[in-house]
This record gives C-alpha cells, structure tokens and sequence, in this order.
C-alpha cells in the first residue's frame, strides 16, 4: 500500500496550491514570494527541462528558509523522481496515474500526487492506498465530475489542475474539490484580491469551527 495521507498536513493550511510552469528561476522565486506573502504555502514547480529544474533547485532552498512546501510536478518517469529529490522537493505531481512512478516517489520519501481523469483510474489508486488525487484537466473535466466522484469514492481528496483561476477556483471547492491549483492568475493584479479573499474566508470558517 501506498500512502500520500501527508498531503493532509501539506494543505492543510489553505485549499490554494501555486503551480509555476517554465518562466525561470528568478520570475518563479518572485512568483513563489508573492503566493506565500499571499497565505497560499504549497508551490509546484513543473520539471521538464534543465531550467525547471534550476528553478525548482532555487524555489526549494526558499521555500526551507521560510518554512513552505515545494514540489516537482509533471513528473512522468522514475527519472523525474530522481531530479525531484535532487532538487530538493518535498513531494511529485504527475499529470496520469503511472504506478511505477507513485511507488519510486512513495519509497524515496516523496509523498506522489497522481493524476486521475476516470472512475477506474480513481478506484485503482485508492485501491492502492492512495487518497490524494490530482483531479486533471479539471477545467475540462468541470464541477460535475468532482460531484460524481464523490459518490462513489468519499475517501477521495481532490486537487484541481488545469484552467484554474480566481474566477472559478470557489465553484470548484463548493464540488467538492479539497484544494485548488493556480498559477498565472498569481501574476495577475486583478485576481489576486479574489485569491485573498478566498484564502481569508476559508481561514475564518476554520477559526469559527464550522
């Protein structure tokens, strides 16, 4: 069995995640600041060439200093999984369900966040251990997807990836979605009041109890 119950404690902090996919070491250091400023804790950073890795290298050591989470995502190979622990990630995001790459990630301390898009690929990661699941292209896959897997499957936690951003990051938490990925809306002055507004009232109902 395979267990990804971290990511409880990862997210558990605000149902934001922040995904910064191939603009450079210094604009995802500077993206990566204003998430965190912003109250959102946990950053991807998408490997698929040499500088995503320096960028995710960069982010990481940040990250440690200030106390946040920072993950590798697109990882797609046993490979990847060993530039994420190089790099210094906390834990891998992979946009399909790959069993050998969530176990190679799982046994080298890497909590794997997969990807699911069917009822099958949702009940064959459960059925491995895995309640965390990455929820993709969630924009295509829409709110209703998110409502119907719940039924049959409540132990799945979903992160929605994919066409996220202020204007319909709440609908897809209202689904049922546990946290919700963003990524350029973050360098978008408009949306980010949204974004901190979003993040202010989930604070709040958590403080109230409710």
């Amino acid at each position: 069995m395979i267990d990804n119950s971290e990511f409880s404690s990862i997210f558990g902090a605000a149902p934001l995640m922040a995904i910064l996919r191939g603009i450079g070491a210094e604009r995802s250091l500077a993206v990566s600041t204003t998430a965190w400023d912003l109250g959102i804790d946990v950053v991807e950073l998408p490997i698929q060439t040499p500088n995503d890795l320096e960028a995710l290298r960069v982010v990481a050591a940040a990250g440690r200093e200030r106390g946040k989470v920072v993950g590798a995502g697109t990882v797609v190979s046993v490979e990847h999984v060993k530039h994420a622990i190089d790099a210094g990630a906390h834990f891998t995001v992979s946009p399909g369900f790959d069993l050998e790459v969530v176990r190679a990630s799982s046994e080298a301390g890497l909590p794997p966040l997969p990807g699911v898009a069917t009822p099958s690929e949702v009940q064959i990661a459960l059925k491995e251990g895995l309640t965390w699941l990455k929820a993709f292209p969630a924009s295509v896959l829409g709110t209703e997807w998110i409502k119907a897997m719940k039924g049959p499957f409540p132990a799945a936690k979903f992160v929605t990836t994919g066409g996220m951003h202020a204007g319909n990051a709440e609908d897809f938490l209202a689904a049922g979605a546990r946290v919700v990925a963003v990524g350029s809306a973050l360098e978008d002055p408009a949306q980010l009041p949204r974004l901190a507004a979003l993040l202010g009232a989930f604070v709040q109902t958590a403080q109230s109890g409710r």
